[in-house]
């Protein structure tokens, strides 16, 4: 049986194809209930996010081919045109690579925490298919453990790398906890839409969102329990806001060092945290110069970023030792499941021999047989017939040179052979 990964990233694939093998979430217990039903396959997880699809399952053949196969017949592809952005994994290098996944090592954003929660869906949806059993049960559960100690242990998540992520980060170093605070969004792009996502998360109170296009304002802003404007209306709301942050192609300033002094004047100075993302600028230069305005270019964030980049890298690096380590670990308990079996034939042999001798036991009992003695008989007949296979399979391994089947056995049991010749 092999462990084996299959997949897709943001590396091997552009976003057109990755589109192309991605699973809806009302396709996953379709897909999964196939993917178990293949010839050699006994365990099947599907990892499935904009940047990679991913399948992790336990195979009898070691080829990765058929789940390739199956994977271009359910999406209607061409096997060959997909063949080339696919990559695959077996063993200790499939657990190396789920673990690096879970840690965001493998993502493009290094270090980003979302990828983790994405891996627990998928977890989740393969028990809810019933379509894993053991092993990669105990691979998603090492997984989570491992995930959460490079976390613990290492800077990897610490600092922003994203624009957007490096702009809340800032807000809230200035404004602590943002559940009081108005944040006002200029723009509806990419870059605003994860800005909203993540003050969302950080529990803003309020999120206002200023576009040229107002319908679309209103769309995004509802996403996030907010409201949508235009951009004609942001100084009528500039004063509400504590928080402002733009990103728009605009090519002349839409925030003036007047408006702002004027929404300052009707804050009575309370301070207002600035960020220009867009190029060129949408709030004009000499706002900065303003008291009580803390107003960040895209330019301060990009160092900012960049110095929180070489942070990671380095965490990253610490990351890989934590990770190697546990591959070994849990290959070391996948290798010990080859042993089951003959522990299991084992233990079975012995209680067959036991109870044979109980029985004995008992009806020298009824037949009046001391006690004492029917428990010395009992022992030394359960002894003989224990070490009566391996005595004569130890003297024939000596007769015939095998000397490592005699130290096995030395490790096995413990013993001390030493000056007993």
């Amino acid at each position: 049986m092999y462990l084996t990964v299959l997949g897709i990233n943001h590396r091997t694939a552009p976003v057109e194809v990755r589109g192309q093998v991605a699973f809806p979430p009302d396709q996953i217990a379709r897909a999964l209930a196939e993917l178990i039903a293949l010839d050699g396959m006994r365990e099947a997880a599907i990892l499935s996010t904009c940047n990679r699809t991913e399948i992790y399952c336990t195979l009898d053949d070691a080829s990765p081919e058929v789940i390739a196969n199956w994977l271009a017949r359910f999406h209607q592809l061409d096997q060959d045109s997909l063949q080339p952005h696919l990559y695959s994994y077996q063993e200790a290098e499939a657990v190396r690579h789920i673990l690096r996944v879970a840690a965001g090592l493998d993502s493009m954003i290094l270090g980003e925490p979302q990828i983790l929660g994405q891996m627990k869906d998928a977890y989740q949806q393969s028990l809810q298919a019933n379509s894993i059993d053991t092993l990669v049960n105990r691979l998603f559960q090492h997984t989570f453990s491992v995930a959460k100690q490079v976390r613990t242990d290492t800077a990897i998540g610490a600092s922003p790398v994203s624009v957007a992520f490096a702009a809340v980060s800032l807000a809230r170093q200035i404004f602590g906890k943002l559940e009081n605070q108005t944040a006002l969004l200029v723009g509806a792009g990419e870059t605003i839409e994860l800005t909203a996502r993540h003050l969302h998360e950080q529990g803003i109170g309020k999120t206002i969102i200023a576009n040229r296009t107002v319908s679309r304002a209103h769309e995004l802003a509802s996403q996030f329990n907010g409201y949508g404007i235009g951009l004609d209306e942001i100084t009528a709301h500039l004063e509400e806001a504590d928080i402002v942050i733009s990103s728009t192609g605009s090519t002349e300033p839409l925030i003036t060092r007047d408006q702002v002094r004027a929404a300052l004047k009707k804050r009575k100075h309370r301070p207002v945290f600035m960020v220009d993302i867009a190029v060129p600028q949408d709030i004009a230069a000499d706002v900065a110069e303003l008291d009580d305005i803390y107003l960040y270019t895209v330019d301060d964030l990009k160092q900012v970023i960049e110095e929180n980049l070489r942070s990671r890298e380095e965490a990253a690096l610490q990351a890989e030792e934590i990770i190697d380590s546990q591959v070994e670990r849990f290959m070391a308990w996948v290798h010990s499941l080859d042993a089951v079996p003959t522990v299991r034939a084992y233990r079975e042999y012995a209680e067959s021999l036991g109870d044979a001798e109980i029985e004995k036991a008992g009806r020298q009992l009824e037949n009046g047989t001391p006690p004492q003695e029917v428990i010395k008989t009992l022992t030394r007949n359960l002894v003989k017939k224990l070490s009566h296979n391996p005595s004569v399979n130890l003297r024939n391994a000596a007769a015939d040179g095998k000397a490592g089947l005699l130290e096995a056995v030395r490790i096995l049991f413990q013993l001390n052979t030493r000056d007993k010749k």
